[in-house]
């Protein structure tokens, strides 16, 4: 019954931004280091960012740094990713990750092009 369903994905230019979300149900995430990971076709899954379960540590792919923001708001069990100054290699698929529950999304899709 738990699950992770996320959201916020589209289609945007160069220098655009979006918000993605994370809702979790069935379980809280109160308690849980939660994470954004990305998968474009023929490539491998790489950890985009992280966040500890309070919400005070942030960790992001160097690639990414200074442009997304991951941030978490436990009373609505939700985790969030801001994207800003995107670009054509940020297109993937994007899937939120619990890792002590072993809980995966299904994915929402970021595509920037021109």
């Amino acid at each position: 019954q738990a699950q992770l369903v996320e959201s916020g994905g589209g289609s945007v230019q160069p220098g655009g931004s979006l918000r993605l979300s994370c809702v979790a149900s069935g379980f809280l995430i109160s308690a849980y280091e939660m994470r954004w990971y990305r998968q474009a076709p023929g490539k491998e899954r790489e950890l985009v960012a992280q966040i500890n379960s309070v919400g005070n540590r942030r960790d992001y792919l160097d690639s990414v740094k200074g442009r997304f923001t991951v941030s978490r708001d436990n009373r609505k069990n939700t985790m969030y990713l801001q994207m800003s100054d995107l670009k054509p290699e940020d297109t993937a698929e994007y899937v939120c990750n619990v890792p002590l529950y072993n809980k995966w999304g299904q994915g929402t899709q970021v595509t920037v092009s021109s």
